[in-house]
């Protein structure tokens, strides 16, 4: 990837941190954005101790005019986006339906909708004058399935996948890839925050918490380094024929790969 610029969302823990610095590693410019200043710094530290080229910018992901200051200002800086990775999302709540407050339920649609399609409306005409560009979009298996106690995130995942296939489809001719992508069950961001919360056992929270114990106990857990070494692979060019696809860090993507060409 070395002369290409990435944008990461979400860039500043967890699974975006390591996808940022598995793109630095792979030569590629990489601009990382999230609302906490010190979270996005130490990932740009820790790419540069690294050898890397990083770019740290604080930026709420609902909100469209720092959106796109951070995309203009990744574009000064380094030049334009080619490829944009959406990873900034957030769990929601935890509770039957009946029991979520409204806002509560539909800020994680703010988060996890409108902050993707923010991000990849800021990038999309430098992409389409280009002829080129790729957008990777975090997604989860609570999108593709159903996942009970925690509606909002997986109807909000769900419409992450939808919005890939579209987006797919208006870019095909103008030669943008367009994929959405599941890093897995790893134990760091979303996963973490459920498994340290202090909640009873017979409690919603608990519940979910319960379920990533039995799945982390039969060996579905995953380094978050496979979230990263996956999105090198959709970055660079070989995958472009899956456009559209929601691919998963259980697929044997060169196989996936090799089928589609």
């Amino acid at each position: 990837m070395t002369g290409q610029v990435a944008l990461v969302t979400g860039g500043g823990r967890g699974v975006g941190r390591t996808i940022a610095r598995s793109l630095a590693a792979a030569g590629a410019a990489v601009a990382v954005t999230a609302r906490s200043t010190d979270q996005v710094a130490n990932t740009a530290a820790l790419i540069e101790a690294a050898g890397g080229c990083a770019l740290a910018l604080t930026a709420d992901v609902t909100d469209r005019r720092a959106v796109e200051r951070a995309v203009a200002d990744v574009e000064l800086q380094f030049g334009p986006v080619d490829l944009l990775v959406n990873n900034a999302g957030v769990c929601g709540p935890i509770r039957p339906v009946w029991e979520v407050d409204p806002d509560e339920w539909w800020q994680t649609f703010d988060v996890n909708l409108r902050g993707l399609f923010l991000a990849s409306r800021a990038v999309l005409p430098g992409m389409v004058a280009r002829q080129r560009g790729r957008i990777v979009n975090v997604a989860s298996n609570a999108g593709a399935h159903r996942w009970p106690l925690v509606s909002a995130y997986a109807i909000s995942k769900a419409a992450v996948i939808k919005f890939t296939e579209n987006l797919a489809k208006e870019t095909k001719r103008q030669g943008v890839t367009v994929f959405a992508m599941h890093p897995g069950i790893v134990e760091v961001g979303l996963a973490e925050a459920v498994l340290a919360a202090d909640a009873p056992s017979d409690s919603a929270t608990g519940r979910v918490a319960a379920w990533f114990r039995q799945q982390i106990a039969e060996g579905r857990a995953v380094p978050p380094e496979r979230a990263g070494q996956l999105v090198v692979t959709l970055a660079s060019g070989r995958a472009d024929t899956l456009s559209g696809e929601y691919i998963t860090v259980y697929d044997d993507a060169n196989a996936l790969i090799e089928r589609a060409a």
